[in-house]
């Protein structure tokens, strides 16, 4: 009998690495439920040939459209699990969705499993990187994707069982594809930071908690850490922490690669954007005008 969960997830021209996904889940998962924001090559057709149910939204940001997801596509399972299209559940998830999902208390709500990050074909072990908990599984009905544009999160209420067991996340898309989707995100990172400086009640978010979960620790360190260390010095100290002071060295050329774009590439990017959005206030207006556009 497949267990009791519904896999949802969000797609955009992702023939590539929907096939993966679909065949990771296939076997264990209930039901299967793809929200599509308007693809132009083959992922509905893929999703529908793996017996997904698919639906389809207009896409305004990650969190509105998997909440639209939550809401709209009759999920009836106990638990719901939130995929993206390129991740796969690996064989010691599976099993224990298999043999022991049915075994959880009604007092928990969530459940935290780990991420790998795979890099250029490398498994990116060091830096911080692994292992990287996170709430992806949950009970249908009593959890919501937290309202941030970027980095955003389950909330959850309830209690949260922790299992040693991973997701594989390998995009397979090229390093140009990499390079436009973190200038992309960029934006949104700056916006989002402009949107909680004007919000005093920060309504719909995760809570920034030095004792709370590991998402809540890192969202407390980013915020009242990071956040506060100067724009000229702050990309540099991430690269230092990562590649040397938590051994990111370790994962080789790949590694290197990784570490060095992420520090350098991405949060130097968004610090450099908020900084000009700060000088310029068209600059600033601009950007929120535009990233306020539902994407066509």
């Amino acid at each position: 009998m497949p267990a009791d969960i519904t896999i949802l997830i969000l797609t955009m021209n992702e023939e590539e690495n929907l096939p993966k996904a679909l065949e990771s889940v296939r076997g264990f998962a209930r039901r299967v439920v793809v929200v599509d924001s308007g693809s132009s090559d083959r992922t509905r057709e893929i999703a529908l040939e793996a017996g997904a149910d698919v639906y389809e939204n207009t896409w305004v940001n990650y969190a509105t459209q998997f909440n639209w997801g939550l809401d709209n596509t009759n999920i009836d399972t106990t638990w719901t699990f939130r995929l993206d299209a390129d991740e796969q559940v690996l064989p010691d998830l599976a099993k224990f969705l298999n043999e022991d999902l049915s075994s959880i208390g009604d007092d928990i709500d969530g459940i935290e499993i780990r991420r790998r990050m795979y890099f250029l074909g490398k498994w990116i072990k060091h830096g911080g990187i692994y292992p990287n908990y996170m709430v992806r599984i949950f009970r249908t009905s009593t959890v919501r994707c937290e309202l941030a544009l970027m980095d955003e999160h389950m909330i959850v209420h309830g209690g949260v069982h922790r299992v040693e067991a991973d997701i594989k996340d390998e995009n397979s898309k090229p390093l140009r594809w990499w390079m436009a989707k973190h200038n992309w995100y960029s934006d949104r990172e700056v916006y989002d930071i402009f949107d909680r400086e004007s919000q005093k009640g920060q309504e719909g978010l995760l809570n920034a908690r030095l004792f709370g979960t590991a998402v809540e620790r890192k969202r407390w360190f980013k915020t009242k850490v990071y956040n506060k260390v100067p724009l000229s010095w702050r990309s540099w100290l991430y690269y230092v922490s990562r590649y040397y002071l938590k051994l990111g060295f370790l994962d080789g050329q790949q590694g290197r690669i990784y570490h060095f774009l992420q520090a350098y590439c991405y949060r130097f990017l968004v610090d450099a954007k908020f900084y000009e959005a700060r000088k310029y206030p068209k600059v600033r207006d601009e950007l929120i005008d535009e990233i306020s556009k539902p994407l066509e």
